[in-house]
């Protein structure tokens, strides 16, 4: 499967459009994760426990749009946009959208 941010992937050419497809990932801190986060915090600067936190999720919601991609019989998703929300205290909200295509190489006739 072929991924792409762009609307295009260089050396191919979109021979189908499926549709519009979308992933998502709901993730929050346990007790001990949200113990870490605030002590970091207290020292200040970069958030590890969050930042792991918000790779796992968006590794979760591009593997959940890679899968309705390949249902839908896609072997490329171009224009690809994560989004990344909170919801109600400490729930981590990332959604991957894009479009779902057939590609073929370029010069393939």
């Amino acid at each position: 499967m072929l991924l792409a941010t762009t609307p295009a992937i260089p050396g191919y050419r979109v021979v189908k459009v499926l549709g519009i497809v979308t992933g998502m990932s709901i993730r929050t801190r346990g007790a001990l994760g949200r113990l870490l986060a605030g002590l970091e915090a207290l020292v200040g600067g970069r958030s590890e426990s969050y930042i792991a936190e918000l790779k796992k999720a968006r590794d979760e919601a591009l593997q959940d749009l890679v899968r309705e991609a390949e249902a839908r019989g896609a072997n490329a998703v171009v224009g690809i946009d994560f989004e990344t929300s909170e919801v109600l205290e400490g729930f981590i909200v990332v959604t991957a959208t894009g479009t779902a295509v057939v590609v073929e190489p370029e010069g393939k006739q």
